[in-house]
């Protein structure tokens, strides 16, 4: 993995759902993390569910936490429902921390 993005997965390992003790990346809600040569991210985020109560807030939550990382030029979020969410997409860190 390359160093900005490392440095990205850690910023959006700072948000965390607020229904579950988990940070989103750990919960698998990000599908997508892409970098162009001119630094530009393109990242596809889906939620727990389409009814979840941070609808609005999340996905700007991780653009704004993406775009405080030094080096990053723009960052084009898409909210995707395709594949929907699943606790099989969380990581091993994740369910051990919520006993599954």
């Amino acid at each position: 993995m390359s160093e900005l993005k490392e440095k990205i997965v850690s910023e959006i390992k700072k948000i965390y759902d607020p229904e579950i003790p988990v940070n989103i990346y750990e919960l698998g809600l990000i599908y997508k993390i892409e970098i162009d040569d001119k630094n530009k991210v393109e990242v596809e985020m889906t939620l727990t569910s389409p009814n979840c109560p941070v609808a609005e807030s999340l996905p700007k939550m991780v653009k704004d936490n993406i775009l405080s990382v030094e080096g990053v030029s723009d960052v084009d979020l898409k909210l995707v429902w395709s594949p929907p969410w699943t606790k099989d997409k969380m990581s091993e860190a994740a369910k051990l921390e919520l006993n599954l």
